[in-house]
């Protein structure tokens, strides 16, 4: 995950159209005064997620919305083989070479100079290009900043090279960059809704196949999202244990079951019948991810007959199996859990994200959202000190270029 906090740029809400053209505009803006080029704009959202947590790396399947909040990325071409990086949230300048295999730097333009080199890697030999990246997606709130900031990148450097995307690829390039550059084992849920987002739908996604169906949003709900303001650093390191104790799990059960290759092949029968050879810990994480699956596929049946109680009912059972049997989520988003489910129009409520801290997903009522807001801030502040940061998003598009108004006459 991206750790720095925004800079001058920090956080822009969703706006509309008029209010994006004018984001781009500015971003362009800037560019010019910068590169002294005429850049070619895009953009890609973060996420969030509405059930399927931690499965995605285990082949499971996960159901996320891209959200109102988007990484943007103006771009323009160079005459030689080098990638010049400048972000509006990060004072550090970053300059590669794209031929040969640069190191990490530990800094924001690890993101996007590792999707380069992926795509380099995959035959894509890119155009030199200047990149100016302004991002609105909260940092170190578990809605994806980097999948965004990887997505954008990725897309706007495939088109500055006059390459055609193919945006199932595009998402693998952007995984195998957090995995092997960045260094995060993440799965491919993010990147897949940061490029495949549409407007009103979450995503179920396939994430072994990568067939994916859009699912329809309950009408006069919105998606609320909750920042409880905290982010523990032992994140990334959590992370990583999890996935590796999800592989353990998958390599002793399959010495009983040879055709598991995944947590997505184990049912929860198989798993109780062989919990014995599990370690306690590698039992209950595996028991969550089991569970997880079998949810997503009952939630999406349930959004698709408009059941919303049923919803509701699986998302309180997602937070507590990610609380007491994948133990990632932390004090503060149990509490901003709770609060969310006492508040008046919520059809259901739970943490979203890798966990230790970051966000929740709820679904409230349109009438009541403001209500909501107004209740679960103070009983929040009054609880733990800290002011939450509450957004209101419609699920959004994928990544897309914004095409900007042609009067300008280039620098």
């Amino acid at each position: 995950m991206l750790r720095r906090s925004p800079g001058r740029a920090s956080l822009i809400g969703p706006g509309g159209p008029r209010v994006e053209m004018e984001q781009a505009e500015q971003l362009r803006r800037r560019f010019e005064t910068v590169y002294q080029q005429r850049p070619r704009v895009f953009r890609a959202p973060g996420r969030v997620n509405l059930i399927g947590e931690h499965t995605d790396y285990n082949d499971g399947f996960v159901l996320p919305a891209a959200i109102e909040f988007y990484t943007w990325v103006a771009v323009s071409p160079r005459p030689d083989r080098k990638l010049a990086l400048r972000s509006e949230n990060f004072p550090e300048a970053a300059e590669y070479v794209l031929d040969g295999l640069s190191s990490r730097r530990h800094e924001w333009s690890d993101y996007a100079y590792g999707v380069a080199a992926m795509l380099e890697q995959a035959g894509k030999r890119l155009r030199g290009a200047n990149v100016l990246v302004l991002g609105e997606v909260p940092i170190g709130a578990g809605v994806s900043s980097s999948a965004a900031i990887e997505v954008a990148t990725g897309y706007a450097l495939l088109q500055n090279s006059g390459y055609s995307v193919e945006l199932a690829e595009l998402a693998k390039s952007c995984q195998r960059a957090e995995n092997e550059f960045v260094g995060v084992r993440s799965g491919i849920m993010d990147q897949f809704i940061s490029c495949f987002g549409h407007a009103g739908r979450a995503l179920m996604l396939d994430c072994r196949s990568l067939e994916h169906q859009w699912v329809a949003l309950p009408e006069g709900l919105s998606l609320v999202i909750c920042n409880t303001m905290v982010r523990h650093e032992l994140a990334n390191g959590e992370y990583n244990r999890r996935r590796s104790e999800c592989e353990t799990g998958v390599r002793l059960l399959a010495e009983r079951l040879p055709q598991v290759r995944a947590l997505r092949d184990v049912s929860l029968a198989d798993l109780e019948k062989y919990r014995d050879i599990l370690p306690p810990v590698v039992y209950r994480r595996c028991r969550h991810v089991v569970s997880e699956n079998g949810r997503v596929l009952e939630c999406v049946e349930a959004l698709a007959g408009g059941d919303t109680g049923t919803v509701g009912s699986l998302m309180a059972e997602s937070h507590r199996s990610l609380r007491d049997d994948y133990e990632v989520s932390c004090p503060e988003l149990d509490l901003m859990v709770e609060l969310a489910r006492r508040a008046e129009g919520v059809a259901g409520a739970r943490m979203t994200g890798g966990g230790f801290g970051g966000c929740t997903v709820n679904l409230v009522r349109r009438d009541s959202v403001d209500a909501f807001k107004r209740r679960v801030a103070e009983e929040y502040r009054q609880q733990t000190g800290r002011v939450p940061e509450i957004y209101v998003s419609g699920a959004a598009e994928g990544v897309t270029e914004i095409e900007l108004p042609n009067h300008h006459a280039p620098v």
